[in-house]
C-alpha cells in the first residue's frame, strides 16, 4: 500500500489540488468519503466496496458500506459534474481486457464507481497507475449522466491536468497546464529516440516540432486531426492548418513555404509513412503527444517558463552534437524573471529582444504584462507590445511557434541581423521602452557590448535595458571602445554579479553579470551606480536535472535582491554604490565592504583548499 500512497501523492501534485476546500470546489480523499451527503452519497452507497468481478453493464453487485475512490472531486459552479480518481501502484494493474475486475485494476475500478454515479451526475473517471514522475499510465473517461457507455478521452491519455482543466476538456474548451519539467524531460527523451529511428535530420527536428504546434493553434485542425484515416490525409490537414495560422502574419512568405515544404518532405519518409496512425511514432502520435503535454503548458497564462525552449533544449541534449550544432542556449527561467522585474515590465511595456532565441525573455515578459490587464489590453500586448529578432533560421522557427501558440496574432519576430538598417528602422518605429537580451558570446563580427549598444539605441529616451553578459564586459581593461561609446549615450544604473554556475544546465561555464541601463541618457560619472554581489540564488546542482530550486529559496532571495536595489540600500558583503567611469571596473567585488563577523572557520578552510588546488594545478 505504501507504493499506492506514493501514486496518490504524486497524482495530487500533478493535478494541483488540495485535500478539502479549493477555490473551485471540494476534494474528498478516501478517508472522507463517509462525510459526503445527498445524491452523491446515495450513488456511493449503491456502489459499495468494489467486487473482484463485475461486468461494466452489471449493477446488482454493490458491495458493503460506502464506495471509497482515492479522490472524489466536486465543483461549486459545475454542480452537475463529479470527478472520480482511482490509483494503482503498478502499471501492470492499469486495466483488464474487459474492464470487469474493479478490485484489481485502476481503469476497472474508476469505471465501476462512475457507472453508479452517472445516474445522478456527469462523471469524469480518471485511472492512474504507476508513478507520475516516472513510468505511469493515465486513462480518462467522460460518462455523461444517463448514458449507457463511457467515452474515453484521447486528450487525457497518459497526462494529468488540474480539475478545472478536465471541465474545460469535456466542454471542448482550451486546456492549459502549469509547466512540469519532469513531463517535458520524459517527452523530450521519448521523441528524440523516435525521430532518430525515423532518420529525421537534426536540423529538421525543430521545424517538425514547431510546425505541429503551429498547426494545433488552428481550432479546426485541433478538433479534427484525431479523426484522420490515412497518413496522406493527416499530412494534408497539417500543412493546410500551418498555412491558415501563418496567413496574414508578419512572417516572411519564404519562411512559411519552408515550413510547409518541410512537411511535404515528411511525406517521402517511408518509415513514418508506413506506421499506422494508431501506433506510437506515427504522425498522429507526435501530434497527440505535443497537443497533450507541451501545448497546454504554453497556453497557461501565468507561465513565465519558455516551455518550448525547455523542451527543445532537453530534446537536443540527447543528440550528441545536435545542441551545439543548433546553437540553442537557454537563459535560465528564474534569471529571465529576475531581469523582467529589474526592468519593471508591466502591462504598458513595449519589449524587445534583438537576439531572442526561442523567445524566453518574451515569454517571461508577456506573462508579467498580463498581470492586471483586461482582455482588450491582453490582446494588444500579444499583437503590438512584444518584438524580437533572431538570425538563426531554425531557432527562428521555434521562436515564432512559441509566440503564435501563446496567442500572438502577429508574431512580431523578424528573421535577420539585428544590426541591419531595415530591422533597426522597423524597431525604432515601435516606440520601445524595455529591452531584454542575452547576446551571443564570443562572436567574430560583434562583441557582446555592441549588441547591448544596438539594443539601447532602439529604445525611447529613458527606456530601460537589462542584459546578461560575461563578466569580462564589466572589467575596465577590455572592450574599451565599446564601453566608452556606451557611456556617451546611455546610463549604467546597476550591475549584479550572478552565481558562477548559473548556466550550468546549459553545460556552459561562463561567469556572468546582469547590467541595468537607462537608454539614451549619457552616463554621469559623478552619480552612483548600484552594485550587487548576488552569488547565492538558492539553487543547487542535481544529477541529471541541472540547477534546481530544491529547497524553495529562490522567491525569498529574489524579493530581497529586488528590495535592496529598489531601496538603493547598502548591505555589507552584498551591495555597494560607487560613481564609475567607462574605464573603471563595473563589479561589486571591487567596491563592497566585507562583513567579517560572518566569516567562519569553514570559510578559511575552503579558501586554503582552493589555494592548494590552484597550486597543484599550476605546478604541473
Amino acid at each position: 500500500m505504501a507504493s499506492e500512497r506514493l501514486t496518490e501523492s504524486l497524482t495530487q501534485k500533478e493535478m494541483d489540488f488540495a485535500l478539502g476546500k479549493n477555490p473551485w470546489g471540494v476534494v474528498y480523499p478516501q478517508s472522507d468519503a463517509s462525510n459526503i451527503n445527498g445524491d452523491l452519497r446515495e450513488a456511493l452507497m449503491r456502489a459499495g466496496g468494489k467486487p473482484k468481478i463485475c461486468e461494466l453493464n452489471q449493477y446488482d453487485y454493490g458491495g458493503k458500506g460506502i464506495a471509497k475512490p482515492e479522490f472524489i472531486i466536486t465543483f461549486d459552479k459545475a454542480r452537475d459534474t463529479v470527478i472520480v480518481v482511482e490509483c494503482k501502484a503498478s502499471v501492470k494493474k492499469h486495466e483488464s481486457e474487459n474492464w470487469n475486475q474493479p478490485e484489481a485494476f485502476a481503469v476497472d475500478g474508476a469505471l465501476y464507481y462512475a457507472k453508479f454515479i452517472k445516474d445522478y451526475f456527469n462523471v469524469i473517471a480518471i485511472a492512474v497507475s504507476g508513478i507520475p514522475t516516472g513510468n505511469y499510465k493515465v486513462s480518462t473517461f467522460d460518462w455523461r449522466k444517463g448514458q449507457e457507455r463511457p467515452q474515453e478521452l484521447s486528450k487525457g491519455k497518459d497526462v494529468l491536468y488540474s480539475p478545472e482543466n478536465y471541465l474545460r476538456m469535456v466542454n471542448g474548451e482550451t486546456v492549459s497546464k502549469k509547466i512540469s519539467i519532469d513531463e517535458i524531460r520524459k517527452l523530450a527523451l521519448v521523441m528524440h529516440d523516435s525521430l532518430r529511428a525515423l532518420k529525421m535530420s537534426e536540423r529538421a527536428k525543430p521545424v517538425f516540432i514547431a510546425g505541429i504546434l503551429i498547426a494545433l493553434k488552428d481550432d479546426a485542425f485541433a478538433a479534427e486531426y484525431s479523426r484522420a484515416t490515412s497518413f496522406n490525409s493527416l499530412l494534408s490537414q497539417l500543412r493546410s492548418a500551418i498555412e491558415r495560422v501563418l496567413e496574414g502574419s508578419d512572417i516572411r512568405p519564404d519562411k512559411i513555404n519552408d515550413i510547409k515544404s518541410h512537411f511535404a518532405s515528411i511525406g517521402r519518409n517511408t518509415k513514418i509513412k508506413d506506421i499506422s496512425l494508431n501506433e506510437t511514432n506515427s504522425l498522429a502520435w507526435f501530434i497527440s503527444e505535443l497537443a497533450k503535454k507541451i501545448k497546454p503548458m504554453m497556453d497557461y497564462a501565468d507561465n513565465t517558463f519558455d516551455a518550448l525552449g525547455i523542451f527543445y533544449h532537453e530534446f537536443v541534449k540527447y543528440s550528441g552534437g545536435d545542441g551545439s550544432g543548433l546553437g540553442i542556449v537557454l537563459t535560465p527561467q528564474h534569471l529571465t524573471e529576475f531581469m523582467c522585474d529589474l526592468a519593471g515590465v508591466n502591462k504598458n511595456s513595449k519589449v524587445v529582444d534583438i537576439c531572442c532565441g526561442s523567445g524566453a525573455f518574451l515569454v517571461s515578459a508577456m506573462s508579467k504584462m498580463f498581470k492586471g490587464a483586461n482582455d482588450k489590453e491582453i490582446d494588444n500586448i500579444k499583437r503590438n507590445q512584444l518584438y524580437g529578432v533572431e538570425s538563426d533560421d531554425d531557432i527562428y522557427t521555434l521562436a515564432i511557434a512559441n509566440m503564435i501558440v501563446r496567442g500572438d496574432g502577429k508574431s512580431n519576430i523578424k528573421f535577420g541581423d539585428c544590426f541591419s538598417a531595415d530591422i533597426i528602422k522597423w524597431l525604432k518605429e515601435k516606440h520601445l521602452n524595455i529591452g531584454l537580451i542575452n547576446p551571443p558570446y564570443s562572436q567574430k563580427d560583434h562583441t557582446e557590448l555592441e549588441f547591448v549598444q544596438n539594443m539601447l539605441d532602439l529604445l525611447e529616451p529613458g527606456g530601460t535595458g537589462v542584459v546578461v553578459v560575461p563578466m569580462s564586459c564589466a572589467i575596465g581593461t577590455k572592450f574599451k571602445m565599446e564601453r566608452e561609446k556606451l557611456f556617451k549615450h546611455h546610463t549604467l544604473k546597476a550591475v549584479f554579479s550572478m552565481p558562477d554556475d548559473i548556466f550550468y544546465s546549459n553545460n556552459a561555464s561562463t561567469n556572468v553579470c546582469v547590467m541595468v541601463w537607462t537608454a539614451r541618457t549619457p552616463h554621469d560619472s559623478t552619480q552612483n551606480t548600484f552594485f550587487g554581489y548576488y552569488k547565492d540564488d538558492g539553487f543547487v546542482k542535481a544529477k541529471k536535472l541541472g540547477r534546481i530550486d530544491k529547497f524553495n529559496r529562490w522567491e525569498n532571495i529574489k524579493k530581497g535582491w529586488l528590495e535592496l536595489y529598489r531601496e538603493n540600500d547598502i548591505k555589507d558583503g552584498l551591495t555597494a554604490k560607487r560613481p564609475v567611469k567607462w574605464n573603471d571596473e563595473w563589479l561589486c567585488e571591487a567596491y563592497m565592504e566585507t562583513d567579517y563577523s560572518k566569516l567562519t572557520q569553514s570559510d578559511f578552510e575552503q579558501t586554503v583548499k582552493n589555494y592548494l588546488a590552484y597550486l597543484t594545478k599550476t605546478s604541473k
